[in-house]
């Protein structure tokens, strides 16, 4: 039986957007263990949805049988490739070494580093930092025509606005870590995301213009939402991996709403889940959309890969409890915090506690007053999953969940937390 090639695997998860001579790249992938590298710049403190994806199309090649490379730019992190919304804050030297350190911990766990293909994690720091300006221009400039750098896309668009030949040169430190790890690792594969395309094809080019090698680079598409703008947001800014700049609980949340025309396309390139599992899915998807099977098992298998099964279940624990189907005393105070915070929490000074009529109003459940008495006399107000038969029922401190919270509910789907102290 003909072992699949990866490649395959790769197109039909819709991982390719570009390449670089498709057949040879099958054959290479095809004849054994290739050594293949992706780069990361640190230029915040977290990983974040996008890089996700490269970590896990690096992970894919390795347990077929391919050879990772993670690079960790400290020193491309000191720049920062182009981008078309401008120029980047220059971070210190202590600070990208930081974010060095917490990328790098980020992408290792999901790599193996024993076995014949153990992965290893480079630096470009250590070939960058001692290279002298006189022998950057001429062994790597020489060989960068400028009207080619001039026509990348994001170059072209930025001319207007302004672009330094710090970020003007990035491609330059790219291309040549692709020579580098060529020469020192006999690395034959790149790949990146598809706006890196034109620094992929330019380290291709150069280790053909210095050393005759031919070598290979591939980019993943931009992944978008139905209405074509960019996923990766949430309400409180960019998709982090890391747990202290976006919660386990809020992270699953994502993934639990997205598209539904969109489920079939993010469990291919999120998932480890078989050709058959996904096309299930989807065809659950297409048939009952309000059951949402696609969704719940995108999110907890992207939440699992990431953040761990155990946060998986305190996300889901959270998510009943708050809309009554469960005990809050036993989701974890950190968890059920960020939940509350998620669904747009209010702030209290610590003190005597109002009554539960104006916590009604407070939490934005009830228009008024007298909306809120007529909620308690129909049985629909509940206070920490307890409906509220008093309409003076005053709230002390020893209500409070979580340490600080108050867990307001109308009904079975609308609540609210408030924060005292």
């Amino acid at each position: 039986m003909t072992t699949p090639n990866v490649l395959d695997e790769l197109e039909w998860r819709g991982l390719i957007a570009h390449s670089t001579d498709r057949d040879a790249l099958h054959a290479a992938l095809g004849e054994g263990s290739v050594k293949f590298y992706v780069g990361f710049d640190p230029t915040a403190p977290s990983l974040h949805m996008g890089h996700l994806v490269q970590v896990l199309t690096a992970k894919r090649l390795q347990e077929a049988g391919h050879t990772p490379y993670a690079l960790v730019g400290g020193a491309t992190g000191m720049i920062g490739d182009p981008r078309d919304s401008g120029e980047r804050t220059l971070n210190t030297l202590d600070t990208v070494k930081d974010w060095v350190e917490r990328v790098r911990a980020q992408i290792e766990p999901f790599l193996s580093f024993e076995g014949d293909n153990a992965a290893t994690m480079v630096n470009n720091y250590d070939w960058t930092a001692s290279l002298s300006t006189i022998d950057f221009l001429r062994d790597i400039g020489k060989h960068f025509p400028v009207n080619r750098m001039l026509a990348r896309d994001t170059v072209k668009r930025r001319l207007e606005s302004g672009i330094s030949y710090t970020e003007f040169s990035y491609v330059l430190l790219q291309s040549m870590d692709y020579l580098e790890l060529n020469r020192q690792f006999g690395i034959t594969l790149q790949f990146g995301g598809s706006d890196q395309w034109g620094n992929l094809t330019a380290g291709v080019e150069l280790i053909r213009r210095t050393d005759g090698g031919h070598v290979h680079a591939l980019a993943t598409p931009l992944l978008t939402k139905s209405d074509g703008t960019k996923y990766g947001k949430t309400e409180g800014g960019a998709l982090w991996l890391d747990p202290e700049m976006l919660s386990p609980y809020a992270f699953h949340q994502f993934w639990l709403n997205v598209e539904d025309d969109k489920v079939g396309e993010l469990l291919r390139v999120f998932t480890f889940l078989t050709r058959d599992e996904i096309e299930d899915l989807e065809q659950q998807t297409a048939e009952k959309p309000f059951l949402r099977a696609g969704q719940k098992r995108l999110a907890d298998e992207v939440t699992a890969l990431v953040h761990g099964e155990h946060e998986v279940e305190q996300a889901k624990a959270a998510a009943a409890a708050l809309f009554g189907g469960g005990d809050l005393s036993s989701i974890k105070p950190d968890t059920l915090a960020s939940a509350l915070r998620e669904a747009g929490g209010t702030t209290l000074p610590a003190g005597e506690l109002p009554g539960i009529v104006d916590l009604l109003v407070v939490a934005g459940l009830v228009k008024s007053k007298g909306d809120a008495r007529r909620t308690v006399a129909e049985g629909g107000a509940y206070l920490n999953n307890v409906r509220v038969e008093d309409p003076e029922l005053r709230p002390t401190e020893a209500d409070l969940v979580a340490g600080s919270w108050l867990v307001l509910r109308r009904g079975k789907k609308n609540f609210a937390g408030i924060e005292v102290g």
